[in-house]
């Protein structure tokens, strides 16, 4: 069963693209999960471009007006990106509609003997043998395996914020020439980046520039604000003419603040566990935490131990296991995003505004991520369960 707070499926946001580990954890899932991305999937728009993930750009050097290429960064699947509802809608489809119940909003939960009692804001309560919570960054079940005062169960301010629009494709290659509109660039400077990418079968831009907030603090109780356009060509002021030509053309953008997860000691307690942001809420440097394609790898090793799983009883080892497997990757994930965010904006310890070292960085850092053996982690979140080795 699916319950969920909102009235229905729906999904907020613009773009989301997915890298080779995304691709194939999909199809290792389910193939008509991978085929429904790929119904909904936009490239590069160029033929000779369709490798490339990103090509990144000086986007301070104003002695040239697209900014200097530094890097073409090239992998399997190249830019692949969704429009996020487009895709939820294909997901939406492969759901049988009785499991999915909306308009409950999860309060709490009771273990009571082998079954978990869940309390909803309604005032109604639901029985269940398991409990697996995919609500998000201000997850409630996250509280519920780590406890409401442990010093990990809320996301901190990462220092960085986003501004996020879309923008119709011919307009931004009437303005900026089809080579950087229709193909995905980023463009890198000191304290910010911005980037771009084609989505809706290339019908849209779709725009993030990136900004950081110099005290390192966010006390708005809101994460997502409507746009100030001032602050936002401010913090962009004396980048080439490209960038700030992009952010003028920005339909209706908003500002988000960009909160990530300390590491939780676990992802599991008893019959109750977290999975995607709940679990590993991260920043977006690396492709965006779902992005990278971490949410989807949960899923696939959930859905590989939870199939072994046939008396009650065995989940919480089938949780531990899940835990064992998952948390040092996704952790890692959160870290190294966060740092790729640095690595962008010039202010990587170490490496700063030192062009030589930024792009010998760039070169390799995806790569841990995107070619990671995915199904030898299913061989051993399968084993751990059987052998019972995991931590209960």
């Amino acid at each position: 069963m699916i319950v969920a707070a909102a009235s229905s499926f729906a999904e907020i946001g613009a773009g989301v693209s997915l890298g080779p580990n995304a691709a194939r954890a999909m199809k290792l899932i389910d193939p008509a999960i991978y085929a429904g991305f790929m119904a909904c999937a936009t490239n590069n728009g160029w033929p000779d471009r369709q490798k490339y993930w990103f090509s990144f750009r000086k986007g301070q050097d104003t002695s040239s007006k697209f900014g200097t290429r530094i890097l073409d960064l090239f992998c399997e699947t190249g830019q692949t990106s969704v429009h996020r509802a487009r895709y939820l809608d294909e997901l939406v489809a492969l759901i049988p509609p009785e499991i999915a119940h909306f308009g409950k909003r999860f309060e709490g939960v009771d273990e009571i003997d082998d079954h978990l009692v869940l309390h909803f804001a309604d005032g109604t309560t639901a029985q269940h043998d398991a409990l697996i919570g995919c609500d998000g960054i201000k997850s409630k079940v996250r509280s519920a395996v780590l406890g409401e005062d442990h010093p990990a169960v809320n996301a901190v301010f990462s220092g960085k914020y986003a501004y996020r629009g879309l923008i119709p494709m011919e307009d931004a290659a009437a303005l900026m020439g089809d080579e950087l509109a229709r193909n995905s660039q980023m463009y890198l400077g000191h304290g910010g980046h911005i980037l771009t990418f084609p989505i809706e079968h290339g019908k849209t831009m779709n725009v993030v520039a990136f900004g950081t907030k110099a005290d390192g603090k966010w006390e708005d109780p809101e994460w997502v604000k409507p746009l100030d356009r001032e602050a936002m060509f401010k913090d962009f002021e004396g980048w080439v003419e490209s960038a700030r030509q992009i952010l003028s053309l920005m339909q209706k953008p908003d500002i988000w603040a960009l909160f990530h997860h300390l590491p939780a000691p676990t992802y599991n307690k008893n019959r109750i566990c977290v999975l995607g942001d709940a679990a590993h809420a991260s920043t977006p440097h690396n492709g965006a935490g779902a992005d990278t394609g971490q949410a989807i790898e949960d899923a696939l090793c959930m859905s590989q131990v939870m199939a072994h799983v046939y008396h009650s009883e065995d989940i919480p080892r089938a949780f531990a296991a899940f835990d064992r497997v998952r948390r040092p990757r996704s952790q890692a994930q959160v870290q190294t995003a966060y740092e790729s965010g640095l690595l962008y904006d010039l202010q990587a310890e170490g490496i700063g505004g030192d062009w030589e070292k930024v792009n010998n960085k760039l070169a390799t850092k995806q790569q841990w991520i995107w070619d990671h053996d995915l199904e030898a982690d299913v061989k051993e979140v399968v084993r751990i369960y059987h052998e019972g080795t995991a931590k209960l």
